[in-house]
């Protein structure tokens, strides 16, 4: 049997403040196997980009175990296990589209030849192909967003990490995009965790969803998606989504804190 990817038991995060300790995860358990898309949702403070955070060794647990292809956090950022991507695209505005995404691979010391053909490759699984000298402001916020990922994507990590990064996209293009990581998780068949604020947009993408509540920063239901791989964006239009849908609203309800 495939060992997990990330594999988390009892784990949890305390920050302190000076307003005192603030419990961001609290044994928090789960597994996810390889080749997964997992979502998680909840509201602001329940701890899914702390979470996302412990995986990349961002951040350390107060407490519990946390497991990246059977390594340490720490083990699996030094073997570079992963690839981040971020709310915000975080390209370099002086370095062209191509540069961006070569970025880690320069740091990496990858010869210069195979660097042009991971740039090359992996532009043209986010379909950006002729946009390499481009320079980031020339390009829309989705089109940025597709080179964040093309970065993430150029050094061939098995894990991908997505901190909402279309929460700041307006629905036709996040629509757009949402399809195309589909496709890109198909082609892939990369493991994904991604971090969304947006029931229908967790619904449409995952085989599974983490639902999460607020203080401490805890799992509540994790449901697993009966949808099959290839999804229409008006599959989200089926009693079956809907039905889902439905379990991660009340999930969310149920777990919710309405305290100050």
């Amino acid at each position: 049997m495939t060992a997990p990817v990330v594999s988390a038991s009892g784990l949890s995060l305390t920050f302190q403040t000076n307003d005192g300790p603030v419990n961001a995860l609290s044994d928090v358990g789960l597994t996810i196997g390889k080749g997964e898309f997992v979502s998680f949702i909840g509201p602001s403070g329940c701890g899914k980009t702390t979470f996302l955070r412990v995986i990349a060794d961002l951040e350390r647990p107060t407490a519990g175990t946390i497991l990246v292809n059977g390594l340490t956090p720490q083990q699996a950022r030094e073997k570079r296990a992963y690839g981040y991507v971020f709310q915000a695209a975080a390209l370099f505005p002086w370095r062209t589209i191509e540069k961006n995404v070569a970025l880690p691979l320069e740091i990496m010391g990858i010869s210069p030849a195979e660097r042009q053909e991971r740039v090359r490759r992996t532009l043209d699984l986010v379909n950006l192909s002729g946009f390499e000298k481009k320079y980031p402001w020339q390009l829309s916020g989705g089109m940025q967003q597709r080179a964040s990922i093309a970065r993430a994507l150029a050094f061939d990590a098995d894990l991908l990490l997505m901190d909402e990064p279309f929460g700041a996209l307006d629905e036709i293009v996040r629509d757009h995009l949402n399809r195309q990581l589909l496709e890109l998780w198909a082609r892939t068949d990369k493991t994904i965790c991604f971090v969304t604020h947006s029931i229908p947009e967790a619904v449409y993408l995952s085989t599974r969803i983490v639902v999460m509540s607020p203080r401490p920063g805890r799992v509540t239901d994790v449901i697993e998606s009966t949808l099959p791989r290839e999804r229409p964006l008006d599959i989200r239009e089926t009693p079956e989504f809907l039905e889902i849908a439905h379990r991660v609203r009340e999930g969310l309800r149920a777990g919710h804190s309405y305290e100050d």
